[in-house]
Protein backbone atom coordinates (compact mmCIF):
# COMPACT_ATOMS: atom_id res chain seq x y z
CA UNK A 1 0.00 0.00 0.00
CA UNK A 2 0.94 3.65 -0.85
CA UNK A 3 1.03 6.96 0.50
CA UNK A 4 -2.72 8.00 -1.14
CA UNK A 5 -3.90 4.13 -0.27
CA UNK A 6 -3.00 5.16 3.36
CA UNK A 7 -4.53 8.80 3.58
CA UNK A 8 -7.81 7.04 1.67
CA UNK A 9 -8.38 5.18 4.75
CA UNK A 10 -7.72 7.77 7.13
CA UNK A 11 -10.51 9.79 4.86
CA UNK A 12 -8.71 11.85 2.81
CA UNK A 13 -10.17 12.77 -0.58
CA UNK A 14 -7.21 11.77 -2.60
CA UNK A 15 -9.54 11.61 -5.67
CA UNK A 16 -11.20 15.31 -5.52
CA UNK A 17 -7.29 16.47 -4.41
CA UNK A 18 -6.09 14.96 -7.58
CA UNK A 19 -8.86 16.49 -9.36
CA UNK A 20 -8.04 19.83 -8.67
CA UNK A 21 -4.19 19.23 -9.77
CA UNK A 22 -5.56 17.55 -13.29
CA UNK A 23 -5.39 14.39 -12.06
CA UNK A 24 -1.25 14.55 -11.82
CA UNK A 25 -0.60 12.48 -8.77
CA UNK A 26 3.65 13.51 -8.70
CA UNK A 27 2.42 17.14 -8.49
CA UNK A 28 -0.33 15.74 -5.66
CA UNK A 29 2.96 13.94 -3.62
CA UNK A 30 4.87 17.23 -3.72
CA UNK A 31 2.28 19.41 -2.45
CA UNK A 32 1.38 17.16 0.41
CA UNK A 33 5.41 17.20 1.48
CA UNK A 34 4.96 21.16 1.18
CA UNK A 35 1.76 20.94 3.49
CA UNK A 36 3.73 19.07 5.69
CA UNK A 37 6.26 22.39 6.11
CA UNK A 38 2.97 24.15 6.50
CA UNK A 39 1.83 22.57 9.10
CA UNK A 40 5.18 22.29 11.35
CA UNK A 41 4.83 26.94 10.88
CA UNK A 42 1.18 26.98 11.63
CA UNK A 43 0.32 24.61 14.10
CA UNK A 44 -2.38 25.09 16.56
CA UNK A 45 -1.89 24.12 20.29
CA UNK A 46 -4.58 22.49 22.37
CA UNK A 47 -3.97 25.05 25.03
CA UNK A 48 -4.47 27.86 23.53
CA UNK A 49 -5.37 31.00 25.37
CA UNK A 50 -8.87 31.49 25.85
CA UNK A 51 -9.39 34.84 26.64
CA UNK A 52 -6.95 35.48 23.48
CA UNK A 53 -7.14 33.84 20.25
CA UNK A 54 -6.63 35.85 17.43
CA UNK A 55 -3.30 33.75 16.41
CA UNK A 56 -5.57 30.37 16.64
CA UNK A 57 -8.10 31.84 14.02
CA UNK A 58 -5.55 32.91 11.35
CA UNK A 59 -3.20 30.02 11.94
CA UNK A 60 -7.02 27.63 11.62
CA UNK A 61 -7.80 29.52 8.86
CA UNK A 62 -3.96 28.83 7.04
CA UNK A 63 -4.95 24.96 7.86
CA UNK A 64 -8.15 25.11 6.97
CA UNK A 65 -7.40 26.52 2.82
CA UNK A 66 -4.44 24.31 2.38
CA UNK A 67 -6.12 21.05 3.63
CA UNK A 68 -9.03 21.95 1.44
CA UNK A 69 -6.89 22.40 -1.21
CA UNK A 70 -5.56 19.03 -1.22
CA UNK A 71 -8.78 17.54 -0.05
CA UNK A 72 -7.38 16.49 3.29
CA UNK A 73 -10.87 16.28 4.42
CA UNK A 74 -10.89 15.55 8.40
CA UNK A 75 -8.21 18.23 9.04
CA UNK A 76 -10.37 21.00 6.64
CA UNK A 77 -14.30 20.29 8.19
CA UNK A 78 -12.71 20.19 12.06
CA UNK A 79 -10.21 23.41 11.16
CA UNK A 80 -13.41 24.87 9.19
CA UNK A 81 -15.51 24.71 12.33
CA UNK A 82 -12.90 25.44 15.03
CA UNK A 83 -12.11 28.91 12.81
CA UNK A 84 -16.17 29.22 12.64
CA UNK A 85 -16.35 28.58 16.59
CA UNK A 86 -13.55 31.16 17.52
CA UNK A 87 -15.00 33.73 15.17
CA UNK A 88 -18.33 33.25 17.39
CA UNK A 89 -16.30 33.58 20.50
CA UNK A 90 -16.73 30.15 21.69
CA UNK A 91 -13.48 29.35 22.22
CA UNK A 92 -13.99 26.44 24.49
CA UNK A 93 -15.82 24.40 22.35
CA UNK A 94 -13.00 24.99 19.66
CA UNK A 95 -10.55 23.54 22.08
CA UNK A 96 -12.42 20.56 22.58
CA UNK A 97 -13.26 19.96 18.85
CA UNK A 98 -9.28 20.64 18.40
CA UNK A 99 -8.79 18.18 21.11
CA UNK A 100 -10.69 15.75 19.27
CA UNK A 101 -9.19 16.23 15.38
CA UNK A 102 -5.08 16.23 17.05
CA UNK A 103 -4.92 12.66 17.07
CA UNK A 104 -5.84 12.10 13.25
CA UNK A 105 -4.16 14.85 12.34
CA UNK A 106 -0.81 12.98 13.84
CA UNK A 107 -2.15 9.70 11.95
CA UNK A 108 -2.35 11.84 8.33
CA UNK A 109 0.96 13.69 9.01
CA UNK A 110 2.50 10.30 10.14
CA UNK A 111 1.92 8.59 7.05
CA UNK A 112 2.83 11.70 4.91
CA UNK A 113 6.18 11.78 6.63
CA UNK A 114 6.72 8.50 6.36
CA UNK A 115 6.80 8.62 2.14
CA UNK A 116 7.91 12.21 2.25
CA UNK A 117 9.79 13.47 5.58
Amino acid sequence: MGLLDELRELGVNVDEGLGRLGGNAAFYEKMLGSFIKMMDKYAVDADFDMNDYGDVIEKAHAIKGASGNLSITPIYEAYGRITDLLRADKPAEAKALLQDVLPVQAQIMDVIHKYKG
